[in-house]
């Protein structure tokens, strides 16, 4: 193994750049991933952004998220996980040929699916899947997915239809991508620019309201999610792809006598991811080995074209996921 790896850098200007760094080393608990592929999100292109040299931090940071490749080293009581293992995960600066991981983290790849598909897949399925473990769900329950033409909202709507929802209801800001969401298998696709969210889900749920809701847009969307809950159902927060602040009807919230929750599966704490990543490997895994939850990709591109992956991400016009592929 080389003791310098090609890795991409953030805070040195308005695009990453590539730059040698050293590979690190896996301490206690850390194993370190040879990464085939990885795959971004919105998260990266803010955090880009954000670290600007002539409009940011200026601070340089090694880029990425999410990966998927092969065990390359471990260190100390990393459980199970051996040198050679195929795995999919999540952890900071996955953007280089190497990636260190707390091996709660990672999990296997499952079938073969291949590279390129898993890494589009870990926070997906651990945010999802966590989420509807917090709200409760049980098979035969109906659930609701706002903002469900993101990368995470299209595996979120596969995940509940392979637990067994009775119905998924997604959202999309219009019908232009209704057609990508039931591919995915939602069963009612709302545009919310042209169609009444409330009104809807009330009426495709013969007045009840649904049992979840997974929302990821907030703002507007997250308040006119309430009155489409049913009494003693549960809402959770998860992204904000609208805008973080909300005005909520408390009527709405009290009278329905509704859980309202808000989640973020981060690296801070790193024992609650794990045990979420845990929970889903024997639900969830099985049904992404058969087929039944796919990741949606968008675009591959070489590492060597990380300007145009990110400028993809830039246009919000991506349906699925936008890979990079290492050399």
């Amino acid at each position: 193994m080389s003791h310098t790896m090609t890795a991409l850098l953030g805070g040195a200007g308005p695009d990453w750049v590539t730059r040698e760094v050293s590979v690190p080393e896996p301490g206690p608990g850390q194993v370190l991933v040879r990464t085939r592929a990885v795959s971004l999100g919105n998260a990266d292109v803010q955090m880009l952004a954000s670290a600007d040299s002539a409009s940011g931090s200026g601070n340089e940071y090694v880029a990425g998220y999410e990966f998927a490749g092969e065990i390359a080293a471990v260190g100390t009581d990393t459980g199970l996980v051996q040198v050679g293992n195929h795995v999919m995960g999540a952890s900071p600066g996955a953007f280089a040929e190497y990636v260190l991981a707390d091996h709660r983290h990672v999990m296997p790849i499952p079938g073969s699916i291949g590279h390129e598909k898993a890494s589009a897949l870990p926070t997906a399925l651990f945010t999802e899947h966590g989420a509807l473990a917090l709200a409760s769900f049980q098979a035969g329950q109906s659930v609701l997915i706002t903002g469900a033409t993101s990368g995470i909202g299209l595996v979120g709507v596969q995940i509940a239809k392979a637990l067994g929802a009775r119905t998924v209801l997604a959202t999309t800001r219009t019908d232009a991508r209704s057609g990508l969401v039931k591919t995915t298998g939602a069963d009612v696709v709302i545009a919310t620019t042209s169609q009444n969210l409330t009104k809807m889900v009330l009426e495709a749920t013969d007045g009840q309201g649904v049992d979840a809701v997974l929302d990821h847009v907030g703002g507007q969307t997250l308040a006119d999610c309430l009155p489409a809950t049913r009494v003693d159902g549960t809402i959770l927060n998860i992204g904000r792809l609208d805008q973080a602040a909300s005005t909520i009807d408390l009527d709405a919230l009290s009278y329905r006598h509704l859980r309202l929750l808000g989640v973020s599966y981060g690296f801070s704490r790193a024992a609650e991811l794990g045990g979420v990543i845990a929970g889903l490997t024997p639900h969830v895994l099985p049904a992404v080995a058969d087929g039944r939850i796919r990741p949606v990709i968008d675009t591959v591109f070489p590492l060597a074209q990380a300007k145009e992956a990110a400028d993809r991400m830039r246009t919000n016009q991506a349906q699925g996921k936008v890979v990079l592929v290492m050399p």
